[in-house]
């Protein structure tokens, strides 16, 4: 299973629950919020300045490990 950009932030994070850490470390400190459910890793990483390609390689090697 791999995560796209296009994906909601729920979605990432609901196929695995580490990848929150790695959201959180990249920046993302709101996952609990509102934004999360409607907001995709590319809109997300666009409003924080966050490189979405950099972050979802990064999440999709933690997921392969799985």
């Amino acid at each position: 299973m791999q995560a796209t950009k296009d994906m909601l932030i729920q979605q990432v994070i609901e196929l695995d629950e580490g990848t929150a850490d790695i959201l959180m470390s990249a920046g993302m400190h709101c996952l609990g919020c509102a934004m999360a459910h409607g907001e995709t890793i590319e809109q997300a990483c666009a409003v924080h300045g966050i490189n979405s390609d950099a972050l979802i390689g990064e999440i999709n090697q933690y997921l392969a490990k799985k």
